[in-house]
């Protein structure tokens, strides 16, 4: 209910104002139910008619009239006349005559607005999405009314993107569109943007449509063997792992400067080479590719015999010792360098205060050698 309908006719005298009607503006969502009331005041058995805005009549004194069974009247009393119309569309709209024959003719309108909820948006793409170049995402509702409004999100933070929106009317309902452009990377791979739909008849939620991004970028390989120190007789598996968009079907191995050896197998990213030994030694390269680039990786291969390998497992060892000794070097070293330079900072001291006294040194020297003037010659005879 929105206000008070217009009262088109008045009554000149106390006893047509008792018979005077009233009705009310009504808004209803398109698919919705609808009541049109109509007051009446002091109602005294006279001819009530409803009529739809195409001046057709609905009910006449409470008598179905037109064959339109969504159309329902639900009271008809001294003071009220209701109807009730269901799955209202959008040419049900316009106004509702609520009639009073006596006398005078009474009528007053209820003005019926349907408003047009939108669906779910279209997100479409306009071309495949590629790493370092940009993406193009339209939103659109074909139909709403009043206009619905459009906004993107960026995952799950919701940060809004801003887009370029348009609207177009089409009779009484309007086709919405927005159109978002950004750059992409691999990373972006996966993400989701969403556009989202706000509207009156929607009270306060939101129809919103998420569209995964498939990002296309050039591959990527590295190669995982099985264990770290290979020895005659044990099984070798290296694993490709391959990344990529459109990802790589074909994956090809090989061995640099010779063949792969007659015993391995290989079954797409996994090369598997059996009761290894030293002729298998070699660099093993895995290479992939797609539309958008190649990429490959290499591991080099040392089988050792059992002997050769404890060598190996015990040198960790004395790397870490000759770690542990090298830190010690640089800790004495730095150690030295201190205490030098705070004997050179002392020595330096000791200087100064020696030279602030070389006056009075000097005067006790000359007085020594020269004698005072106050003191007697003493002379020593030898008998």
């Amino acid at each position: 209910m929105l206000s008070q309908g217009v009262k088109i006719a008045t009554a000149s005298s106390w006893k047509t104002r008792a018979q005077e009607v009233q009705a009310e503006n009504v808004t209803v969502a398109e698919g919705g139910q609808a009541e049109i009331n109509c007051k009446l005041h002091q109602y005294d058995g006279s001819i009530v008619v409803i009529q739809n805005p195409s001046r057709q009549t609905l009910f006449f004194n409470g008598t179905r009239a037109l064959k339109d069974e969504r159309f329902q009247l639900v009271e008809f009393t001294q003071k009220q006349v209701r109807i009730v119309l269901s799955n209202a569309r959008l040419e049900d709209e316009g106004g509702y005559f609520c009639q009073l024959y006596t006398e005078d003719t009474h009528h007053q309108i209820a003005i019926l607005t349907v408003l047009v909820p939108p669906d779910n948006p279209l997100v479409e793409i306009k071309e495949q999405a590629v790493e370092g170049g940009e993406v193009e995402l339209t939103c659109s509702v074909p139909r709403s009314r009043p206009a619905a409004t459009l906004r993107w999100y960026r995952d799950r933070d919701r940060k809004e993107l801003k887009g370029i929106g348009s609207k177009q009317e089409n009779g009484k309902v309007f086709s919405i569109t927005n159109v978002v452009r950004f750059r992409v990377e691999r990373r972006d791979h996966g993400s989701v943007v969403t556009c989202e739909a706000t509207h009156p008849t929607l009270r306060g939620q939101r129809k919103e449509t998420q569209y995964v991004l498939d990002v296309q970028f050039a591959p990527t390989a590295r190669i995982h063997p099985s264990q770290g120190v290979m020895r005659e007789g044990d099984t070798l598996v290296l694993t490709c792992d391959v990344k990529g968009n459109p990802r790589p079907t074909d994956i090809k191995w090989s061995r640099a400067n010779d063949s792969l050896p007659e015993r391995a197998l290989t079954e797409g990213e996994v090369l598997t080479i059996p009761s290894l030994s030293m002729l298998d030694n070699g660099t093993y390269l895995c290479q992939v590719a797609n539309k958008h680039g190649r990429s490959s990786d290499q591991y080099v291969l040392v089988v050792y015999d059992p002997g050769a390998i404890v060598e190996a497992q015990t040198s960790v060892p004395y790397a870490i010792v000759g770690g542990i000794l090298a830190l010690l070097v640089f800790l004495v070293i730095c150690v030295l360098i201190v205490m030098v330079w705070c004997s050179i900072r002392q020595k330096g001291s000791y200087l100064t205060h020696e030279a602030s006294g070389l006056d009075e040194h000097g005067e006790a020297r000359e007085a020594f050698l020269n004698g005072g003037d106050g003191h007697k010659r003493k002379e020593e005879f030898f008998i």
